[in-house]
């Protein structure tokens, strides 16, 4: 595949995951993606499959952005626990971005999909279990480095913190103040950081 199919395809799943984050799988017409995508039906067909395999591929690229950033985060932290609030922290400002939603695309889809979409569904289970794996992995790194207590269960952890930002996430959809979910996502960074050892409110 040349440079410039490669450059057109990710431009399209970028506009792709902009539509269905937007309006959600069911609300997305064919004719929704053919102006977004500026590709007619054979085309969409013949690069993606069906309305099915193009909105497959916009959660892996959704995903893959969002673990991407975690990532950036929690390398510029030696401190595992320091860079997972570091991350939540920076949640916190989803209202200040121009998304085309404030709830996680992810957590939507779970919501939207049935069974009728059984295979996006289980995309979308595989793709949150392994962002609840990825946090799992970064407590049990903090105890690995003796910055978390070694008796606590990290995978208890890491599914408290996924569930605490699909649920700041979703306040965030709601029409209240910018301030509000800063407040909240502040809340959930001091929780991860009073669970260090060497934590001045533990002292």
């Amino acid at each position: 595949m040349s440079r410039t199919a490669l450059y057109n395809r990710q431009e399209a799943l970028e506009r792709a995951l902009r539509l269905f984050w937007q309006k959600g799988f069911h609300a997305t017409s064919l004719k929704d993606i053919e102006k977004a995508l500026d590709m007619r039906p054979g085309s969409i067909y013949a690069a993606f499959g069906s309305k099915d395999g193009l909105f497959q591929e916009a959660l892996d690229y959704y995903a893959r952005l969002g673990l991407a950033e975690l990532e950036r985060i929690l390398n510029h932290h030696e401190s595992p626990l320091l860079g997972l609030a570091a991350y939540v922290r920076q949640l916190g400002c989803v209202r200040d971005k121009a998304l085309p939603s404030q709830a996680c695309m992810l957590v939507k889809s779970l919501l939207e999909l049935g069974a009728r979409e059984q295979a996006a569904l289980q995309k979308v289970e595989m793709l949150l279990a392994n962002m609840e794996s990825r946090f799992i992995e970064y407590f049990r790194a903090a105890q690995r480095l003796g910055e978390l207590d070694s008796d606590l269960d990290a995978t208890r952890l890491g599914r408290r913190l996924q569930a605490e930002i699909m649920g700041l996430r979703a306040f965030a959809q709601r029409d209240v103040d910018c301030a509000a979910v800063h407040a909240l996502a502040e809340d959930i960074a001091v929780s991860i950081e009073v669970l260090r050892l060497n934590h001045p409110a533990r002292a």
